[in-house]
């Protein structure tokens, strides 16, 4: 139940992938229109590009370098960097012909996606996280092409730089593969590098306030709440600006990350039980520290504005330091704690234990999984369906993940010792700048949409603080939930509509829950939910994931 996650990478990857592609501070203006660009010419239509290529072994895009600019929409507002402006991406449109015009919303995401799914028109490429109901959307309105029927008859290349079991994981009824992901980590993956496989997931606090107050425990409900009073009353200013004790993801109208599936799995709270799906939101553990968080908004401890903060907001506090802790994806604010590093290491962000179950347990976080983080589609509507799947082809396979993390040879990065790897001035900017990395370099995946988390790591230099320290708490307690990702049900079918309800219901239920005057107030408001869902269709809704559960497991077995 609940708002799916957000997938982990592994290793080094996550720190110097996400770090960009997660924490960039800056917005992207909209574009004006998601219509193919001016510099795309009438010989780059669709009917334009029609032999196949010649030799299934062969890159396909190699065969036509000539410019075309394809249009690619990527569904998160946060994107600042646009292609074009680093070297990278001025090395990869040398390379292969294809300049990328990005489009990223202004504003809501959902919206935006929403309207230009009902206008029947998409640009070239959509690239969104793999859980969104518009994934549905686009196939169930043939809104977009089967990659496999694409590569088929333009580019057999593309089945050669493919993994098996991704594929086999995103086949549809209809035996076609409409996304490939990013981020992805099949079973041979796990067993090849799972040991080292990192989480996301963490509870931070400011490393200088945390041993000021006597490093804590804090896995407790009574160490939390005794840490985030002793923080406040310790430091209730920071320059000038009031202490928020804790903070958390931004809550939305389904709900909140940091409350839903961070914290259960904090909890270690299964999400099946003897082969059946387990309702975690049911399970005492994890009432018993919502209730620890309405404990501490009635004690002042949780302030109004991590009600109503964006992400924007919330990183503009987090480069502040005003946060004591936070229960929140440690790649969404790595830009901020390496600034924050940088002007004092003690005034860091550091991962310690945070919340756990009655008995202790280890968390059981999630790492990567088969599903990866974002899928990208190619629309019907797409200029040249040669040239794109080509170009598609390239970015996944080992040579286009190599020129979008290592960026060009001799530029931003040589042969060194024996192995090809960042120039030692490039390497001090990307560990002290990010940004200003993006917009000189572009590489380490600053264009992460089609990124291979596990092949990049043969490129990846050590990681470095403080984000070293955050990974490292995460090894061990990364688990992949494969089998339950894209298990809810969505669309318009009835299933996929009472489910949107209920994730409706909660959102609404979830803040006040917090803000309830008493535990009795908090009880009365969930049996509320409670009854609200079943009315709403929570029984089909539970049948549904079941069999969805069920069918993940055979895809997950026929994948070895």
């Amino acid at each position: 139940m609940g708002k799916t996650r957000k997938i982990a990478t592994s290793l080094l990857a996550a720190s110097m992938v996400f770090s960009l592609a997660a924490c960039s501070g800056g917005k992207s203006s909209e574009s004006a229109s998601p219509s193919p660009s001016d510099s795309a010419k009438p010989s780059e239509s669709a009917a334009a590009s029609t032999a196949p290529a010649a030799n299934a072994d062969e890159p396909g895009w190699k065969s036509d370098t000539s410019p075309i600019t394809f249009d690619w929409y990527l569904n998160f507002s946060w994107f600042p960097n646009k292609w074009g402006v680093d070297k990278t991406s001025q090395y990869i449109t040398k390379k292969t012909g294809v300049s990328v015009n990005f489009i990223v919303p202004a504003g809501n995401e959902n919206e935006k996606l929403n309207t230009m799914i009902a206008s029947g028109k998409l640009p070239d490429f959509i690239t969104l996280g793999w859980w969104e109901d518009a994934v549905k959307k686009m196939v169930e309105g043939k809104l977009v092409l089967p990659l496999n029927e694409l590569a088929k008859e333009y580019d057999p290349y593309f089945f050669k730089v493919t993994d098996p079991a991704k594929m086999g994981w995103y086949t549809q009824a209809d035996g076609n593969v409409y996304g490939y992901p990013n981020s992805s980590s099949s079973a041979d993956d796990y067993k090849k590098y799972g040991e080292n496989f990192t989480s996301n997931q963490t509870f931070v606090v400011r490393k200088d306030m945390y041993e000021a107050i006597g490093s804590p425990d804090m896995s407790t409900p009574e160490g939390f709440l005794n840490a985030l009073k002793a923080a406040k009353e310790k430091f209730p200013d920071v320059d000038g600006q009031p202490l928020i004790p804790l903070a958390l993801h931004e809550f939305k109208d389904t709900g909140n990350d940091s409350l839903e599936g961070y914290l259960q799995n904090f909890l270690a709270i299964p999400q099946e039980k003897d082969g059946k799906l387990y309702d975690r939101r049911t399970d005492p553990e994890y009432i018993k520290w919502l209730k620890v968080f309405r404990q501490a908004n009635q004690d002042g401890l949780l302030s109004k504005d991590i009600f109503i903060d964006k992400r924007a907001q919330m990183e503009e506090k987090i480069a502040q330091g005003r946060y004591f802790a936070m229960l929140y994806q440690r790649t969404d604010f790595a830009n901020q704690n390496i600034s924050l590093y940088q002007k004092d290491p003690n005034k860091v962000y550091i991962a310690v234990d945070g919340p756990k179950n009655s008995n202790g347990d280890q968390p059981t976080l999630a790492g990567p999984g088969i599903s990866g983080w974002t899928v990208t589609l190619i629309s019907k509507d797409v200029k040249d369906k040669k040239r794109a799947i080509e170009f598609l082809s390239y970015l996944i396979s080992e040579e286009g993940n190599k020129d979008l993390y290592l960026g060009e040879k001799g530029v931003s990065y040589d042969t060194i010792d024996g192995k090809d790897q960042f120039k030692p001035e490039v390497l001090e900017l990307l560990n002290k700048d990010r940004s200003a990395f993006d917009k000189e370099y572009g590489s380490s995946l600053t264009f992460w949409m089609m990124q291979d988390t596990n092949m990049i790591l043969q490129w990846a230099p050590p990681s470095v603080e403080p984000s070293k320290q955050m990974e490292d708490w995460t090894k061990g307690k990364s688990i992949s939930m494969a089998q339950f990702d894209n298990i809810n049900p969505t669309g318009s079918s009835e299933e996929g509509v009472a489910a949107n309800k209920i994730a409706q219901l909660w959102g609404k239920a979830l803040p006040k829950l917090l803000m309830s005057k008493s535990d009795a107030d908090f009880d009365t408001i969930w049996t509320k939910f409670l009854k609200d869902a079943d009315s709403a269709g929570q029984a089909k809704v539970d049948v549904y994931r079941q069999a969805a559960y069920e069918a993940n497991l055979k895809k997950l077995e026929a994948a070895k």
